[in-house]
This record gives C-alpha cells, sequence and structure tokens, in this order.
C-alpha cells in the first residue's frame, strides 16, 4: 500500500494509470462501515484509494472538531489488510487557503434537517469532496447511506456540475445490537449505549407499521417519537427521496430519518423504503 500525503502528488502518481479506480473518503476512525465501503470499490474496481482527512469546514464553533477520534496507526493497518492501494493523508494546509473559492449548498436541501441546526456544515461538506474527487478524478466514489442528507446533496452537486464520476451508496453496516456503526460511538457511555438503541427500535417500529400498511407519516412518527422518549429529538422526518415531504409513504421512494443527541453525541440513523 503506498501512502500520500500531497494532492499534486497524488495527481501526478494517477495521471498516466489506466485503470478503474475506487475511492472512499473517509474521516479516519475506521470501523466495519468503512470496511463495507472499501470491500465494495475492491470488487467493482482494479485500484482502490482510500483517503483519511478531518475536515475542518464542515465543523461548527464548538462542535467536536478537536477531539474527533484519530486512530492512525490502528487505520493505516485496516487499510493495508483490505487491500487498498493508495492511503491519500493531506492535511489542512494542502487542501485550503485562506482565500478560497466558496461552495455553497443548496438553499433548500442544504438547510433542512441537519442543516437547519448546523447552517454551513453541508457547505464544508460539499466543499471537501469536490476538492477530493478533483484530485482523485475516480471512476465511482462510495458513501455510506447512513448519511443520506449528505449522500443526497453530493449526488446533485455531481449532477449539477456534469462531473464524470459515479456515486455509489452503500447500506449501513450495523452492531449486533442493531446500533449504526459510527466512529462518534466510542464517546457512549455504557449507558447512553443502552439508551441509543432506541433508534433502531423507533425505525423497527416504522418498518412494523408499514408492513400493517399504516402509511400516513404523521402516524409513523407519532409512533417513533414515543420510542425515543426521553431522548433529545433533533428530528424525526419522513421523506421522498428528493428530500421533500409526504404525507404517505411511497415504497421505494422514501426515507425515514433521525437524528438524535445521547449525551453530547450526536447520532444518525435512517430506513430506505
Amino acid at each position: 500500500m503506498k501512502i500520500i500525503s500531497n494532492p499534486l502528488t497524488l495527481k501526478k502518481h494517477l495521471k498516466d494509470i489506466d485503470k478503474t479506480v475506487g475511492f472512499v473518503p473517509t474521516m479516519g476512525a475506521l470501523h466495519e462501515g468503512h470496511i463495507a465501503l472499501i470491500k465494495r470499490a475492491k470488487a467493482e474496481n482494479e485500484i482502490v484509494i482510500v483517503s483519511i482527512f478531518i475536515n475542518p469546514t464542515q465543523f461548527l464553533a464548538g462542535e467536536d472538531l478537536e477531539k474527533y477520534p484519530k486512530k492512525d496507526e490502528a487505520d493505516k493497518k485496516i487499510c493495508e489488510l483490505a487491500g487498498v492501494n493508495i492511503l491519500f493523508v493531506p492535511n489542512a494546509q494542502e487542501i485550503y487557503t485562506k482565500d478560497e473559492v466558496k461552495i455553497c449548498a443548496p438553499n433548500v436541501r442544504g438547510y433542512i434537517l441537519e442543516g437547519a441546526t448546523r447552517p454551513g456544515h453541508f457547505s464544508g461538506v460539499l466543499t471537501v469532496v469536490i476538492k477530493l474527487l478533483h484530485i482523485v478524478n475516480p471512476t465511482k466514489a462510495y458513501f455510506g447511506k447512513k448519511d443520506a442528507q449528505q449522500l443526497n446533496l453530493i449526488n446533485l452537486m455531481v449532477k449539477q456540475l456534469f462531473m464524470n464520476v459515479e456515486i455509489i451508496p452503500v447500506d449501513i453496516v450495523r452492531d449486533n445490537d442493531g446500533l449504526a456503526l459510527s466512529s462518534r460511538n466510542i464517546y457512549l457511555s455504557k449507558e447512553q449505549r443502552h439508551e441509543a438503541l432506541k433508534i433502531p427500535k423507533s425505525l423497527y417500529t416504522a418498518s412494523q407499521l408499514i408492513s400493517k400498511n399504516i402509511l400516513k407519516t404523521q402516524k409513523i412518527k407519532k409512533a417513533m417519537l414515543e420510542v425515543l422518549t426521553p431522548l433529545s429529538i433533533g428530528y424525526v422526518e419522513i421523506l421522498n427521496r428528493n428530500f421533500e415531504s409526504i404525507a404517505e409513504i411511497e415504497l421505494k421512494n422514501t426515507i425515514i430519518l433521525v437524528e438524535v443527541m445521547v449525551g453530547e453525541t450526536r447520532l444518525l440513523d435512517n430506513i430506505w423504503l
């Protein structure tokens, strides 16, 4: 496995490679969810590149940028064992300058759900993603469905800017107890972890109601909120895949999304129907 930190060095290295490239951008602290992305990329491409970069522009003031989990040596070993060809580990000074061209999230989809309480977050996400995609120039790039709003906005950016890359969504990976894997799960105490299980339980409750042909979104949301009590709920929303409100479940076109604070840890989860 080759480790490269400089963006221009990576571009030069890839310039004359005539092979399909699968790209997995991450912020490190790799877990089985990331490994699933790498395995998918490896199965579909001749070369796999993973980036590890904790992107400062997507963190708001007072958020957990400084304490975001870092496991550099473990991450390198995971990538090596997973068969990654190139590990890209730039620093912020190599990605950003003091006078940046701005990439802005769309005025509607970028400022609902997570964007409503974290204004500017998705602008930071899209900025770093477009930079990484231009550096790597992959055939396909792999993103987890857990960050569904992020995935939707990246797809939108790629489409609207006519970018030559295919975005591949990969299903959520869950722990044995049902909790969606996240680098932030390490923040949870034993008691908080137990409380966090209300999140997948609420989504299971929704799927059970839908299986009984209860399709009114307000009824489903009410049942989910009861399961999530007394957690601090950021949102429970049922939207179509264009992130528009719907009154009834539309099979094969619906996402149910949850954001919850457990202690000081923000957790996301969803199901795609």
